[in-house]
């Protein structure tokens, strides 16, 4: 009998551990950026792009992620002229300009001036000593976990050149 109830508690507490990890699980790059309303520009473009399955994969990435605010800075008609499906292999290439393979923290950046190579094949120039920028863009917001990898926020869409 005390064997039995050993084991029922013991199966009680794996059961609530099992519960509590699935929970606390971050979603990937995808799901935390649509949940968040200043990226619905940066998750329309994705979307548009093809580019979802790929950002919900394994990974890890970093992802220099643009605000709507900072997409409402280019010139006017180019995020339209973007979403043209003549010109989507230029949207991927802005769109995978924004993404670093691994997982890059701030804090691995501080202190630092590197550049890093983008999934789109050129490199991004990092800045981190007074503060973080990517090439003209000023990280606002940094080290937001997910599943898949990290995101920063930055404050200007960032051209390949």
């Amino acid at each position: 009998m005390n064997y039995f109830k050993h084991f029922v508690a013991a199966a009680v507490i794996a059961g609530s551990a099992a519960f509590s990890s699935s929970v606390a699980v971050a979603k990937d790059i995808v799901d935390t950026a649509a949940e968040n309303s200043q990226f619905s520009t940066l998750v329309a473009t994705v979307k548009v792009a093809g580019l979802v399955d790929a950002l919900k994969g394994n990974g890890p990435f970093t992802v220099f992620a643009p605000t709507d605010e900072a997409f409402s800075k280019l010139p006017a008609g180019t995020v339209d002229n973007l979403l043209k499906p003549e010109n989507k292999a230029q949207l991927i290439a802005v769109l995978t300009y924004h993404v670093v393979p691994g997982t890059v923290m701030s804090g691995d950046l501080v202190g630092k001036k590197l550049s890093a190579q983008t999934l789109q094949g050129t490199k991004v120039n990092i800045n981190a000593t007074d503060g973080i920028s990517v090439d003209d863009a000023k990280v606002i917001a940094s080290d937001i976990e997910t599943s898949n990898g990290v995101i920063h926020v930055i404050d200007t869409v960032i051209l390949p050149n």
